[in-house]
């Protein structure tokens, strides 16, 4: 299946706004949609409500967890009003129990469009979201490999991983 990586391509410490995706084997840990855009995924999927938020405040004691709003503290809305979150597979990279400023909100949803980056998630197609989502078992393992030509700092022309500035850094999808 075709993926999309962050802006920031790929990275062995990722931090927290660095728009790279996190080189390793992360765990799916839980499925969320959106029931008002799409069928429930798997009997294991929760639906997302409009008070659905993700911390990403690295000072605040609920850092890369689901919160419910209002919530003051520097978040991410889940419902968003794009099809981006209609399904969205959270990883265990660096959830539940987290590290300030270590990332957060590493999921894999659907991508806007052929090779536009993301924040620092895995994208894939809508079709092969909803396929994905519904073959997947709790647990199930994604390897992301460290492959140098993804580095931002190791960038080669052509690569994929150059720095893009085609959205405003506050959109984390």
């Amino acid at each position: 299946m075709p993926v999309e990586i962050g802006r920031g391509g790929l990275s062995c410490t990722k931090r927290e706004g660095d728009g790279a995706t996190p080189v390793g084997r992360l765990r799916i840990v839980g499925m969320l949609y959106r029931a008002d855009r799409v069928k429930r995924p798997g009997r294991w999927a929760k639906p997302i409500g409009p008070g659905d938020l993700w911390c990403d405040a690295p000072t605040h004691p609920a850092y890369n967890q689901p919160v419910r709003g209002p919530f003051a503290a520097s978040h991410e809305r889940l419902a968003r009003p794009d099809p981006l979150y209609d399904i969205v597979l959270i990883t265990d990279w660096n959830y539940p129990d987290a590290q300030p400023g270590r990332g957060s909100a590493i999921f894999v949803h659907q991508r806007r469009r052929p090779g536009f980056p993301t924040a620092g998630c895995l994208a894939l197609r809508r079709a092969d979201l909803i396929r994905l989502a519904r073959s997947l078992r709790p647990g199930t393992e994604i390897v992301i490999p460290d492959l140098a030509c993804f580095h931002l700092g190791k960038n080669t022309s052509g690569s994929g991983a150059a720095p893009r500035n085609a959205r405003p850094a506050r959109d984390k999808a």
